[in-house]
């Protein structure tokens, strides 16, 4: 009984220790990857506010030719996506994004000196290829760490670099556009990329067996955990004979129609929304710059709303379609009641909640429907042509303003977003935990 007794602290003191595990993860892995993120971000969507701020007159372009500005990020997004996936599964994606670094910082610097149209076209396609890789690379990192009971939650603080940047560019575009011109918006960010790499490189680690600062026992426990997931999964009915085999499922191609109109949506309105405040509240861009902060606050608490609800319950696809819906209804309800300032900026509030609150979620998907060889690469096909999307949204919404009124835009948007509500409704049920 005594030596029973005298067992039980130091009993105790292991499950402590194990159970602290998963919290240092939390604070060693994510931060990285999550800066790496935003600042990608600001790159891609500093030319929101830049449009209507001075970049559109100054360079002439009308309604259809910003959207296109826009939305040719996402036709060189495309290039980079599997490669990027694979060689994160296969290599150091923690290299890649050090270089990804270097190029964003000198195609944005590049951007902010452009005098013509045509210039600036060229060099967004070209920051859509240098940023193409950026996805897939930290997911697939993010997947080395975090068994799936917290992937959900893991995906979803990385995916938080959205609104994090999106807080981060509406006022400081907003206070450079209020005193200065728009090109010190890319100048500026292109600094904040190089200087990122003093971060990057000392901090972030591509998987467990390559950690220093782990001890045998932590990196022990994390990768028995993902390889127990990984035997598991080999039990089930996933893809796992080739790449091809993925090409050839027909759940995958769901999921890449449902990206397709879920980011057709999500860039929609993020690449207009500086301009749709601008029109509805005829305010200077700094006061757009503030406006722009609360749907960016609402996308972070829907976000960790959807993520833990859908962890908490293993249940994926309820937790795609119902935000999915959401964000249609409140699009839609931000044009109706748009004669009324007060509520439609409150409905474009609503949008920014479930802006992204699904996306957490629906990155979970894809490695339970492929091994985990092939899953990187998954990852890249679907994020590369769902991001066609994103090219299709905005440059709509462009054509749709210049021929018709925005509300007209904002509407195709809301339809696109109920077509992926629909889509995922029909994924397999092998897709819940």
């Amino acid at each position: 009984m005594t030596t029973l007794n005298s067992s039980e602290p130091a009993n105790l003191a292991a499950s402590a220790s194990v159970a602290a595990i998963p919290r240092k993860r939390w604070l060693r892995i994510i931060p990285p990857i999550l800066l790496a993120c935003i600042i990608s971000y600001m790159d891609r969507v500093n030319i929101a506010f830049a449009m209507p701020g001075g970049m559109s007159a100054g360079l002439g372009m009308t309604a259809s030719m910003a959207g296109l500005a826009g939305g040719i990020f996402f036709v060189g997004y495309l290039f980079l996506q599997i490669p990027g996936g694979r060689l994160a599964a296969l290599g150091s994606g923690k290299k890649f994004i050090a270089w990804s670094l270097v190029a964003w910082a000198v195609i944005s610097v590049l951007t902010g000196l452009v005098t013509e149209v045509w210039q600036l076209l060229t060099l967004r396609f070209l920051l859509g290829v240098a940023e193409g890789g950026m996805l897939p690379v930290v997911l697939t990192m993010v997947s080395n760490w975090f068994p799936d009971q917290e992937r959900g939650r893991a995906n979803a603080m990385v995916i938080m670099f959205v609104p994090l940047a999106g807080m981060i560019t509406a006022p400081l575009s907003g206070a450079i556009l209020a005193t200065m011109d728009w090109r010190y918006l890319f100048l500026t960010t292109g600094a904040l990329s190089l200087l990122f790499l003093f971060v990057w490189i000392p901090f972030a680690s591509d998987s467990p067996e390559k950690a220093k600062w782990l001890s045998p026992g932590e990196k022990d426990y994390i990768l028995s955990s993902l390889r127990a997931e990984r035997n598991a999964a080999r039990e089930k009915a996933v893809v796992s004979a080739s790449f091809g085999a993925v090409l050839r499922d027909p759940t995958i191609w769901r999921l890449i129609a449902l990206n397709f109109f879920y980011q057709a949506g999500i860039y929609g309105y993020t690449l207009w929304l500086p301009t749709i405040l601008k029109n509805l509240t005829h305010g200077g861009m700094g006061q757009v710059g503030m406006l722009a902060i609360l749907p960016y606050i609402g996308t972070m608490a829907g976000m960790w709303a959807t993520s833990y609800l859908s962890d908490r319950t293993g249940m994926r696809r309820h937790f795609v379609t119902g935000p999915l819906l959401g964000f249609a209804l409140c699009l839609f309800l931000s044009v109706h009641f748009q004669s009324s300032v007060a509520l439609s900026y409150l409905f474009l509030i609503g949008s920014g909640f479930f802006l992204q609150a699904a996306a957490g979620v629906f990155w979970t998907i894809p490695p339970k429907l492929c091994s985990a060889e092939v899953a990187g690469g998954a990852r890249g096909l679907i994020n590369a042509l769902g991001n066609l999307g994103g090219f299709c949204g905005p440059y709509a919404v462009g054509v749709l303003i210049q021929r018709y009124d925005g509300g007209v835009g904002v509407y195709c948007l809301a339809g696109a977003l109920v077509l992926a509500a629909v889509i995922s409704s029909t994924l397999p049920a092998r897709c819940e935990r």
